[in-house]
């Protein structure tokens, strides 16, 4: 389906700057092409962490994703458009209309949660007034989608594109929204880079958080053959995201922090391919 190459991203989320500086350079030097943020209260903030870490590394840099109702249209596209000029071009900005646990955050921070609608027009004002401010420069934008209008939306404004998935989605559901994707982007089809997060790769135990994260248990999530996981010796590795871009046309794939060295291999297998 897809003859893009590979490109890899660490996703991290720090409890304290040594310990974001460690995995910033440690992804830079094992060749991981980004240092992606989650977005939520519970989290240091991305913008400001992502700023340091391009201070501390040649690396890109990107929110994944930003939850467009935690800020103003106004705001987020400011922060945005700051990063884009103070990294000279190295940060990418994903954002969402947000998880559900972000309704919760909105309120605390006093701004409205909103219908889905009105959230995802919130996305779209983001990135009219981040256009505006970008003017003859253009920061990458991401989008994570899953549903029609969602997906409508990434096919006409995204760079990047996360499939919007639970756990539990097969594959092939997986392949066929890809599809639907390419399909609605028409001309710009392959202009577009697809996406996709792994919580675990290797072969250590999944660890107690995966449940949190993905909302199954450790034991069902391996049965499954989810596509949060990416599991065995680095060549079956390889060989699996092959089959992955193949099938579905991913080739951007980032990994949980936690297993930046367990993944490093699989870069070098798949150096330019």
């Amino acid at each position: 389906m897809s003859d893009r190459r590979f490109r890899f991203g660490v996703a991290g989320s720090p409890t304290t700057g040594e310990e974001w500086v460690k995995t910033v350079r440690q992804a830079a030097d094992l060749g991981y092409s980004t240092v992606l943020m989650p977005d939520g209260l519970q989290l240091p903030a991305p913008f400001s962490s992502l700023a340091m870490a391009a201070a501390v590394a040649d690396i890109r840099v990107g929110t994944f994703v930003a939850a467009a109702p935690l800020r103003t249209p106004r705001q987020a596209a400011w922060e945005a458009h700051t990063l884009t000029v103070l990294t000279d071009g190295r940060f990418e900005f994903g954002i969402g209309t947000g998880r559900p646990v972000a309704e919760q955050q909105t309120a605390e921070i006093g701004l409205p949660w909103g219908t889905a609608r009105e959230r995802r027009e919130q996305v779209i004002a983001t990135l009219d007034l981040l256009r505006e401010l970008d003017g003859d420069r253009r920061t990458p934008i991401m989008l994570a989608a899953g549903g029609p209008k969602a997906l409508a939306l990434a096919a006409s404004r995204a760079d990047i594109v996360s499939i919007a998935k639970d756990a539990t989605t097969p594959r092939s559901e997986v392949a066929a929204v890809a599809r639907e994707l390419r399909s609605l982007a028409g001309s710009r089809a392959d202009d577009i880079e697809l996406a996709m997060n792994l919580l675990a790769a290797g072969t250590r135990p999944l660890p107690p958080w995966t449940k949190r994260a993905s909302g199954v248990d450790p034991d069902e999530l391996e049965a499954m053959d989810s596509l949060m996981l990416l599991r065995g010796t680095p060549q079956q590795m390889a060989d699996e995201l092959l089959r992955r871009r193949d099938e579905i046309g991913a080739s951007y794939i980032s990994i949980n922090a936690g297993y930046l060295e367990d993944f490093a291999p699989v870069i070098e297998l798949l150096d330019g391919k």
